[in-house]
């Protein structure tokens, strides 16, 4: 497979161990392993911990363990450990699911901006894509009507991603039964790229629930990395029909073989506590969020928004005559701050920001941003 290069993830590897302030960070901030610990009992924080450090260090269970797989089996509705594979984050299951689905010839539509993954790798495959385009216009929001217009007797994948990387963008309910309906109508797979599940913002509606739920037809991908705070574990997982499950796990065996024990043992931590991590996500959303639109407000005639509605990124549009690449990597050496370029996503004059970050981190991070941005208009 030759495929092009990840704009995105080169230019974050080159900054995001260097700078001081990360707020294009696209997940919450992360917890430590004491983190994990202090969420028990104190009496059972002791034995979890005896536990983990006596655990051998040898091969899991290759699909992931059973405990784990229940325990994620558990968030959908009428889904069996069997129909869930545990994978090396979110990027390895959409990997895996673009390679059992797709082949050349066939069309998979696609929204756009997006991760670059979830288009290049159809593409490496010899897909037909289809650009299911958010605009600014429409204040990123995702039109159906266009989805519609997209689909052909081709149309082997329709994928989802809401809330959306960059924008923040969501589907309702309705919107995402409409899209199903779409989907089974044309014979294709909905693949819902949910990395932002459970990550609903203060004053903003419910997240629709999990694609997997809208029953035939439908795959989610899910990981613990954006919601949990856990990219380090690099635990994700697919949820979908046995059969599909048995031949991304027969691929797989090529690709990374089974997620790490320690790994797997942390996950089913973080899930039996799913519920004080995501009160601790909505404080820190909603501290962020004040920050933001306080700061958005004193900067008006530099930056601007379209608030996200769920999930923690957003795309903040500029009034500088400077390029993104050349503004987010000034801002990264000269300032210590990290904002992503909006050409990582086709979407000059943007630069992506993140919500999740310490809100200390984070408060700073917008500060020295507004330091450089004049600093920009002045000419300095």
């Amino acid at each position: 497979m030759k495929i092009e290069p990840f704009a995105l993830e080169r230019w974050m590897t080159t900054y995001e161990t260097r700078v001081e302030f990360d707020i294009a960070e696209s997940g919450i901030a992360p917890l430590s392993m004491n983190d994990l610990l202090a969420l028990l009992p104190a009496d059972e924080r002791e034995r979890t911990l005896a536990r983990l450090l006596d655990l051998p260090l040898g091969y899991s269970e290759a699909p992931g363990s059973r405990e784990l797989r229940a325990l994620l089996a558990a968030t959908y509705r009428d889904c069996g450990p069997d129909q869930i594979l545990v994978t090396t984050g979110a990027i390895e299951a959409n990997f895996l699911a673009f390679n059992v689905l797709l082949g050349p010839g066939d069309q998979a539509i696609v929204p756009y901006p997006a991760y670059q993954q979830l288009y290049s790798v159809p593409r490496a495959i010899g897909c037909d894509v289809a650009l299911w385009r958010l605009r600014p216009e429409q204040g990123f929001r995702y039109d159906l009507d266009e989805l519609e217009r997209l689909v052909t007797p081709r149309t082997r994948l329709i994928v989802v991603n809401t809330p959306h990387n960059p924008t923040g963008a969501m589907l309702t309910p309705d919107e995402l039964r409409r899209v199903h309906d779409l989907a089974r109508a044309a014979g294709a797979t909905l693949l819902g790229d949910e990395a932002y599940r459970w990550l609903e913002v203060p004053g903003e509606a419910p997240l629709a629930p999990p694609v997997r739920d809208l029953g035939a037809g439908t795959i989610s991908v899910g990981t613990l990395s954006k919601p949990f705070g856990l990219p380090g574990l690099r635990i994700g997982w697919l949820a979908g029909p046995a059969d599909f499950i048995a031949a991304c796990w027969a691929m797989r065996d090529y690709v990374s073989l089974s997620p790490g024990k320690l790994n797997d043992a942390l996950a089913v931590l973080a899930l039996r506590h799913r519920d004080q991590i995501v009160a601790r996500n909505r404080a820190i959303i909603e501290r962020n969020l004040a920050t933001a639109e306080r700061w958005l407000a004193a900067h008006r005639d530099l930056v601007s928004w379209t608030r996200p509605r769920g999930g923690l990124l957003a795309l903040l549009r500029y009034n500088l005559d400077i390029p993104s690449l050349d503004l987010a990597n000034r801002l990264a050496e000269e300032w210590s701050v990290m904002l992503a370029p909006g050409a990582a996503f086709g979407f000059e004059g943007y630069l992506r920001i993140g919500i999740g970050q310490d809100p200390a981190i984070f408060a700073e991070g917008l500060e020295r941003t507004a330091a450089c941005l004049a600093a920009v208009e002045r000419g300095a």
